[in-house]
This record gives structure tokens, sequence and C-alpha cells, in this order.
């Protein structure tokens, strides 16, 4: 699977978590800014922890491995 494939599919698995689990879109949209500026993010994903870091955003229960947000 090509990166562009991936992250479509990625999208589309995040548009169908329930709306309860999910962060609020500004909080989720401070969460990614944060992550874009951090040195450990390659691609999409999180070198810290191995995570795809708008997968970790979105969720409302979930947290920064590096305590960024």
């Amino acid at each position: 699977m090509d990166a562009d494939e991936y992250f479509k599919n990625l999208h589309e698995y995040i548009a169908g978590i329930d709306e309860e689990l999910k962060a609020e879109k500004a909080l989720y949209e401070k969460r990614l800014s944060v992550c874009k500026e951090c040195g450990l993010l390659l691609e999409g994903m999180c070198r810290s922890c191995g995570c795809y870091v708008e997968l970790r955003a979105v969720m409302a229960k979930n947290k920064c491995p590096n305590d960024r947000w």
C-alpha cells in the first residue's frame, strides 16, 4: 500500500470513529500543529512512540508521549 492510499484509509477510519470518543476539532487541529513542529515527526509518524499522529491526536483520551499536548 502506498502512502496516499494509507492516508486515505486512515482518514476514512477516523471519520468512522464515534464522535463521543473524538477530541473537539479545534483541539485536534492544535494537537496536529504541535506535532508538525516536532522534530520527531516523520511522514506522519511519531518516532518517539511509532503512532500515526493523526490517529493519536483525534482521540480525546490520548496524549502526546512527550507531554507536548
